[in-house]
């Protein structure tokens, strides 16, 4: 587990500033201008990172050498921004909102910004968000340690003193977490550490629908006072002139990361999905192949809290939890409780369909799946290889199909040592007699036989 540790940058499969490099080449025309930043300004190169950024012009590279850089740096156009040595490009953000923003909001001449590339810095001490990117596409944040934000937040009182709430809606309680997207659409969060801030990843839709991103193979670890990776639909931006009640986050892809020692202070999860009132969306979204651990409450927390018929729809359908690894976390929060550390827990008030949760592996864990849910709702979990705890409570009217699944033994639910079942509307049959072997395991027996 050395690769976990908590200095910056050891979770770090390659080199920032090469793959910077390679992802710069393809977001720049043939024509793109290279500027240099370095403390001082020597050999005619900024100063600060923000001048650089001012004079560039979109599809310019920006390489920023090792140093101290106590600026927060806006980016409202195509531009790669890009640390020559990994981590030694320090954005130390005190006193500041982001110590960077990539902002489409108010980009002109239209709102919006897309090509963007962020690759190789230490982003810490900000008041608010490390690195904060709305309404942008095909963004890339690679490579980078987040460390240390979210410095304004009075966990006390529950709120961040100073925080844009026209169009930061919900973020009172965490100060928008270290990563924030918002509005964001085909871009990619991948191999960052993120650590020590309120909060790790945030995902949210205050002002436009966030779908189709990637974010993967980070390390997101000891945020202590939130969850590690947030998908959240938020109440829409005071900004947007008939904006609908929320604009959904849906079709994102949460893939390989590390989410460990999150929330311990605050009930946070590893990963969370919410919907949580009325006109909010959550859909589609994929959990795999993620490492989840010790985080202060589920491992994987899905939650709608308010529902009605006469209100705007609810749409918390088709989200799949898929080849995850689960050990050691929490009960979940106070606001859908259970009774002891879960691996997974649904909650949700609104009616859900199309939840899979398939091919996971729990340790450690008192419950493995809880769900609560209204009669209709159904979870589907198939594959999955359970501890001997209880591995399925359902609390609520619907239903859970949890055929060929592995309980711990051979002989299925409730037998010696195996695992049990609490609640009503649980199909278990027929059952694995033999552990579900996912498909890293499969080759590797093939390719060492």
């Amino acid at each position: 587990m050395s690769a976990l540790s908590s200095r910056p940058g050891r979770f770090r499969p390659l080199v920032a500033g090469g793959v910077a490099f390679c992802l710069a080449s393809f977001t720049g025309s043939a024509l793109a201008a290279t500027h240099c930043v370095n403390p001082g300004g020597k050999d005619g190169c900024s100063a600060t990172i923000g001048a650089a950024v001012s004079s560039a012009s979109p599809g310019d590279v920006i390489q920023v050498w090792p140093g101290v850089y106590s600026e927060t740096v806006t980016i409202s156009k195509s531009l790669s921004l890009l640390s020559t040595v990994p981590f030694a490009a320090i954005i130390d953000a005190s006193n500041q909102a982001n110590g960077i923003w990539v902002d489409g909001m108010s980009a002109a001449p239209n709102p919006g910004v897309a090509n963007v590339v962020i690759s190789g810095f230490k982003v810490r001490n900000a008041n608010f968000e490390g690195i904060l990117l709305t309404n942008a596409s095909n963004v890339t944040v690679e490579g980078n340690a987040v460390i240390d934000n979210d410095r304004s937040l009075d966990y006390g009182s529950g709120t961040c003193p100073g925080i844009d709430t026209t169009f930061e809606t919900n973020e009172g309680d965490d100060c928008g977490e270290g990563i924030h997207l918002m509005g964001i659409d085909h871009s990619t969060i991948l191999r960052n550490e993120v650590a020590h801030n309120a909060g790790g990843i945030l995902v949210s839709d205050e002002t436009g629908p966030t779908t189709q991103n990637l974010i993967s193979q980070n390390y997101v670890h000891d945020n202590v006072l939130d969850c590690g990776i947030t998908l959240a639909s938020h109440g829409a931006s005071t900004l947007i002139s008939g904006a609908p009640p929320a604009y959904g986050v849906s079709d994102n892809t949460i893939s390989m990361n590390v989410s460990m020692g999150n929330g311990t202070q605050g009930a946070g999860a590893g990963v969370g999905i919410f919907a949580p009132f009325p006109g909010t969306t959550d859909s589609g979204n994929l959990v795999i192949n993620n490492i989840l651990l010790n985080n202060g409450a589920t491992g994987v927390a899905m939650h709608n809290h308010a529902y009605s018929p006469m209100a705007p729809p609810v749409n918390f359908n088709n989200n799949k939890i898929i080849g995850n690894v689960f050990s050691g976390n929490g009960p979940d929060n106070p606001g859908a409780p259970t009774s002891g550390p879960t691996g997974i827990n649904v909650s949700s008030a609104a009616p859900i369909s199309g939840t899979v949760v398939e091919q996971n592996t729990f340790d450690n864990e008192g419950i493995d799946i809880g769900f609560t849910a209204p009669a209709g709702s159904q979870l589907n979990a198939h594959f999955n290889n359970f501890s001997k705890g209880t591995a399925i409570d359902n609390g609520g009217s619907g239903s859970v199909d949890a055929t060929e699944d592995w309980w711990g033994c051979p002989t299925g639910p409730g037998g010696k040592h195996c695992a049990t079942i609490q609640g009503p509307g649980v199909s278990f049959t027929p059952w694995l007699t033999t552990p579900f072997a996912s498909i890293p395991e499969l080759a590797s027996r093939f390719f060492h036989r």
